[in-house]
């Protein structure tokens, strides 16, 4: 039995579609989506240490809130309580630390978030965070 679920969250319909997925499959879990605002890989080398929480601009946080509400308002349909959290760096790497950070059980994420070109530039979130989670992960198509 899982407790606490993890959600990749960024407003697009295959994260409502992971959410939704999280309520239906996980009644009794505990459950937190997580948006993360992405930071630019030549950014990421200044810091040293974890990925998790990198300075970011108050109009990325508000960005990042305005798409949690959505998170927020899937609860409400599914007449369920969520707790939502915003990190910065890499997504994949933030999500499976932040999983492991919060003793997560499972991860659920959309298999992708972007379209086109954009996400081949990018690569794929949902493969990167089921290469390196050490805990069960749920890809939504």
């Amino acid at each position: 039995m899982s407790d606490r679920i993890l959600v990749g969250y960024d407003g697009t319909p295959l994260a409502d579609a992971a959410l939704g997925f999280a309520f239906e499959n996980f009644p009794d879990a505990d459950v937190t989506a997580v948006y993360v605002i992405q930071v630019p890989e030549g950014q990421l080398g200044v810091f040293d240490g974890p990925s998790v929480d990198l300075p970011v601009s108050d109009r990325a946080l508000e960005h990042a809130e305005d798409v949690l509400d959505g998170a927020t308002a899937v609860a409400a349909e599914y007449d369920r309580s969520i707790d939502t959290d915003v990190v910065s760096g890499k997504p994949d790497q933030c999500l499976v630390e932040y999983a492991d950070d919060h003793a997560s059980d499972a991860i659920v994420v959309g298999s992708h978030g972007r379209e086109g070109v954009s996400r081949l530039l990018l690569g794929s979130v949902a493969e990167n965070v089921v290469r390196r989670s050490p805990i069960p992960v749920v890809v939504v198509r």
